[in-house]
């Protein structure tokens, strides 16, 4: 019963282990190709009118209803002949102000305010300490072009109102600093005065303060806009637990994922009006995100156009304000850019009252388990700094927690191990009575006082802290390019180095596929030791599956984050020692040994 019992345990585990490779790894998301650039005649956006006064609006910026005023390219977006390749080209060519901060470098376009060049200071590219700081926002040009633009839809008494194409206007050798906020103005010939105040905090939050000053001697009505425009087909990370693509928090809808396929496909996603929320682009690790704050309902919307130049962009346009006669308005409009920081996140979802912000990380369905584990490894890291001592010391705690239900298992496991010769009697008394036999072994577990089903028990409690960990290792920045010791230097990365060409000895590069590091090796050996504390089942197929699982593990888990291979190990460790000790206590024959002895044991013959 216990050989059957583990047999079947052990089955489910690998069904269930090359399940999640399957889905993790050999069926990533595949991008829809490219389509053939669609003509005028097949776009779905509803066209309107130009407004008197105020010139045909640009593509692709919100007007009212949340219809498109047009699909053609928006001026100074396209990429015409002779247009800047190189990134240094394309921010030498506009007018800029500097952006300087602790954790941010880059500028604004004064052609339309926008913010499309940003570099995040404390980010790099690879592990290497010379490798070059991660490359945010990038101008409209290029292809792969990114920014952030607020302006403002004008109706047929406002003139040329703020946009794409407008420039504004800024004080000479003005830096935005969280200590300096920079204040831009452009003027129309209707009497309106824009004033634009872009102020920065200490980490990765703007703010657009934008003023109307209405001169003329009519009320004015206008609305502003806001959109995150992302140009080609961004690379992605193709992880199924993984959100990355166009996201946002508003109105009864609550949280909506988009990914570039699925907006690829639909064209525009139009959710229904909301007052508060959020709505951006994701990535694994950084984001792009606004806050409409005009004290209007918006209408939110997720967009993608493949006219001149395939773009992604999620904006929103807000009810209409208005301005009277010789006074003004205010609005604002927040802009977060930068890295998906834990702290950072929740501290703006505080401060700021943005709704859900939080979510802008990616928990997952079962975030009830992964941010606790999350927080307790944070928690670890802070008093051991080092995350990879953190990850031991967590899986330490969490032995400990579930330690009364883990005992109580090994000690039900270790009672079985003492009533096998009594199990084998029942066996060969009952062999052609399955009723009976089950019947007899149902009284012995009740004399015993022995539950068979309680030494499932310390694998099912380790499934879910196992893709907790997994969900932390691949989700949260903080995991990022963080070292233990030696060769893992980044513990969200898979171990770098392989037995085949003797972890860098030999000269020469491994596939993909052969690279098996020395935690994957530690972690299949703690794995082998931990099978053979229990008895070789007699069944040959049993035995032959019970002696390659952990050669399966090792190759399996050989491309999984590193740190969760260290939990691993680390896990089956404790828990040989957890077992050993309580089958010692309970007068249990340990097997390890012997076992070990018997593998090398020659077998004998059998009889003629």
């Amino acid at each position: 019963m216990d050989n059957n019992r583990n047999f079947l345990i052990t089955i489910a585990l690998s069904i269930l282990i090359l399940t999640v490779w399957q889905v993790f790894y050999m069926n990533p998301r595949i991008e829809e190709q490219r389509q053939a650039a669609q003509v005028e005649a097949q776009q779905t956006g509803e066209r309107a009118s130009p407004a008197a006064g105020n010139g045909a609006q640009p593509a692709d910026i919100p007007s009212a209803g949340g219809a498109m005023t047009g699909d053609a390219a928006i001026p100074g977006q396209g990429a015409p002949a002779g247009a800047p390749t190189d990134r240094a080209s394309a921010l030498a060519g506009t007018d800029r102000i500097r952006i300087d901060t602790p954790r941010l470098a880059g500028s604004i376009n004064l052609t339309g305010a926008r913010i499309d060049d940003l570099l995040l200071k404390n980010y790099r590219v690879t592990v290497d300490k010379d490798s070059p700081n991660v490359t945010l926002l990038n101008p409209a040009p290029l292809p792969n072009g990114y920014y952030v633009e607020v302006g403002f839809v004008g109706g047929e008494t406002t003139g040329d109102v703020p946009g794409p194409d407008t420039v504004w206007s800024a004080p000479e050798n003005a830096v935005l600093t969280p200590d300096s906020p920079v204040t831009l103005t452009y003027e129309n010939d209707r009497g309106l005065t824009f004033r634009r105040t872009i102020a920065i905090d200490e980490d990765y939050l703007f703010t657009v303060s934008d003023t109307v000053e209405n001169a003329g001697g009519a009320p004015v009505e206008l609305r502003t806009y806001g959109r995150t425009t992302r140009f080609g087909e961004p690379e992605t990370s193709g992880i199924y637990i993984l959100h990355e693509g166009l996201i946002g928090v508003t109105g009864e809808e609550g949280l909506q994922e988009i990914s570039y396929s699925e907006a690829k496909e639909d064209g525009r996603i139009v959710p229904g009006m909301s007052s508060n929320g959020w709505l951006g682009i994701t990535d694994k690790y950084w984001a792009v995100a606004m806050v409409p704050r005009a004290g209007k309902d918006f209408q939110p919307r997720f967009a993608y156009f493949d006219d001149q130049r395939s773009r992604y962009q999620a904006d929103f346009l807000t009810q209409p304000l208005s301005v009277a006669p010789g006074g003004s308005t205010t609005v604002d409009t927040l802009v977060f850019a930068g890295a998906k920081e834990v702290g950072v996140i929740n501290a703006y979802e505080a401060a700021e009252g943005i709704r859900q912000f939080e979510l802008m990380i990616d928990w997952g369905w079962f975030y009830f388990i992964t941010k606790p584990m999350f927080y307790l490894i944070d928690w670890c890291y802070k008093l051991l700094g080092n995350f990879g001592l953190a990850i031991l010391a967590t899986t330490v705690i969490v032995k400990l927690f579930f330690f009364p239900l883990a005992n109580k298992s090994y000690k039900s496991m270790a009672n079985m191990k003492k009533v096998q010769p009594a199990m084998m009697e029942i066996r060969e008394k009952y062999a052609d009575d399955k009723m009976k036999q089950q019947q007899a072994m149902m009284e012995l577990y009740k004399k015993e006082k022995i539950n068979p089903i309680a030494g499932c028990w310390p694998i099912l409690i380790q499934i879910p802290v196992f893709f907790a960990l997994y969900k932390v290792l691949y989700v949260t920045i903080e995991m990022r390019h963080a070292p233990f010791f030696g060769w893992i230097q980044d513990l969200s990365a898979p171990d770098p180095t392989s037995i085949f060409n003797l972890f860098g000895l030999l000269p020469y590069d491994v596939p993909a596929f052969l690279m098996v590091g020395i935690w994957p090796l530690i972690m299949g050996v703690t794995m082998f030791l931990q099978m053979r504390m229990n008895p070789t089942p007699p069944d040959p197929t049993q035995a032959m599956i019970f002696n390659w699982m952990p050669v399966v593990f090792t190759f399996m888990l050989a491309t999984f984050p590193a740190g969760l291979v260290i939990y691993w190990a680390w896990n089956n460790l404790l828990s040989i020692i957890q077992q050993g000790v309580i089958m010692k206590r309970q007068g249990a024959r340990i097997e390890l040994w012997d076992n070990l002895i018997g593998l090398f044991k020659k077998k004998p013959k059998p009889a003629e």
